[in-house]
């Protein structure tokens, strides 16, 4: 008898085991339904052929718009790699995950767009999809370009079937398991993108419009300025509140906050002069923004450079608050290691009471970037330098050297933290770990 009930219960529990292991496979046969179900949400037919021919005279101008519009995108910053041919892509992108390359935009038929048409291109912007719809990884920022119209997307395209081809073949991606896959990125998908078609709002007026398009589309601004999850998605409701570029270790400040990025309390002709010349008199860009400028803002219409003002003044900032005091004391061999350094390798352009010198030398007293939470950038100016871009309203700009090769970190450590607590400032001193987070 023991037998008998052991066998049965033997039996009963395989039975049990099935059934379970049925429901599973079940339940991920709809999930891969429903993952595959969101990820064609939106998308459009492709279309085949190339696009109807136009005359000369209009073709030659969609190409011009072309090349300014992928010159708002800065698009030529991640698809060149250092010391490459433009456009031929090769330049790794940094992630959490791992490294994505950029891919080759020339019209080479092997490597290149050379087989792609219009439609290709516009799907891979709106729908995050690769010609052969392979998805495309979202360092490829189409989470923000699929608010591109389809005339902008076409124009661009234009403009990339003129640039010389280059034979590059694309480096493979080196990202772990499982994100290497095409199943894990359905998933992040399925989760956190939905294609999107620009809609002007009717609340403002068309210049706000134009400035919320050039900077929440093509200028995908929010792709640094704004905080990302685990999974490395943008959170939508904190889109302004300032971020980490994991890539380059620089943090983009927060453009809803008066005493990070927020540029509310500022005219218009000073958030222009930022994004034209690099420099105004609050502030100047150093680190990945430099770049943005140089490539891309510089080069902006005044027209668009006023929108894109407009639209960065009406975010809505936390009210200025009065600068916290000393997190910690400094030690005194801190205090004093710091003063040392900055009186030798500082003063002589900061001055000693680190009041600068107007529009060559930013002054560090109350200079907001300099007492942020997160210390990263200043850490990064001392050991990498700070360089502001050449620009046409600035062709010849002053720079800060690097420091690495000749500070040991405990001494970076010191004279950041100096440079934080001095002169009135009172930011939170700055530790060993701190700089060996961002070096």
């Amino acid at each position: 008898m023991n037998r008998v009930s052991d066998g049965r219960g033997r039996a009963g529990r395989l039975a049990v085991c099935l059934r379970a292991v049925t429901g599973l496979l079940a339940l991920i046969g709809t999930a891969a339904a429903l993952v595959v179900a969101l990820n064609l949400q939106g998308e459009d037919p492709v279309e085949p052929g190339a696009a109807p021919p136009v005359d000369r005279v209009a073709q030659a101008a969609l190409v011009e718009r072309g090349a300014y519009l992928a010159r708002a995108g800065n698009c030529a910053g991640c698809h060149t790699a250092r010391g490459g041919a433009e456009w031929a892509g090769g330049r790794g992108v940094e992630t959490p995950f791992g490294v994505v390359y950029a891919g080759n935009l020339t019209p080479d038929p092997t490597t290149g767009l050379g087989d792609w048409n219009a439609s290709h291109f516009w799907r891979a912007l709106h729908n995050g999809r690769s010609r052969d719809g392979r998805l495309l990884y979202p360092a490829f920022p189409y989470t923000h370009y699929t608010r591109i119209t389809r005339a902008d997307a076409d124009a661009i395209f234009a403009f990339l079937r003129t640039v010389p081809p280059v034979v590059q073949p694309n480096p493979s991606h080196a990202l772990r398991f499982p994100y290497d896959s095409q199943a894990a990125l359905a998933v992040w998908r399925a989760l956190y993108f939905r294609p999107e078609a620009w809609r002007d709002d009717p609340a403002h007026d068309a210049g706000w419009n134009r400035g919320a398009y050039l900077v929440r589309g093509l200028g995908h601004c929010s792709a640094c300025h704004g905080p990302r999850n685990a999974w490395g998605a943008t959170d939508t409701a904190l889109e302004w509140t300032g971020g980490l570029v994991p890539m380059q270790r620089w943090y983009a400040p927060s453009l809803a906050s008066d005493v990070e990025g927020g540029v509310a309390r500022w005219s218009e002709q000073d958030v222009v002069r930022l994004l034209r010349d690099g420099f105004n008199g609050h502030a100047s860009v150093l680190g990945p923004m430099a770049e943005v400028v140089h490539r891309s803002t510089q080069h902006l219409s005044p027209e668009d450079l006023a929108a894109m003002a407009t639209f960065l003044r009406s975010l809505p900032v936390a009210p200025a608050r009065a600068a916290t005091a000393v997190a910690a004391p400094v030690a005194p061999r801190v205090v004093s290691v710091g003063a040392a350094i900055y009186a030798d390798h500082c003063a002589g352009c900061h001055g000693d009471d680190g009041r600068g010198s107007t529009d060559a030398f930013p002054p560090l007293a109350g200079n907001r970037a300099l007492l942020m939470a997160n210390p990263a950038n200043v850490i990064r100016v001392v050991l990498s330098g700070g360089f502001l871009p050449s620009t046409a309203g600035n062709p010849r700009p002053y720079g800060m050297p690097p420091f690495s090769h000749l500070l040991t970190d405990e001494q970076v450590a010191a004279v950041v933290t100096h440079v934080r607590t001095s002169w009135g400032n009172q930011a939170s001193p700055v530790g060993l770990s701190e700089v060996l987070r961002y070096r």
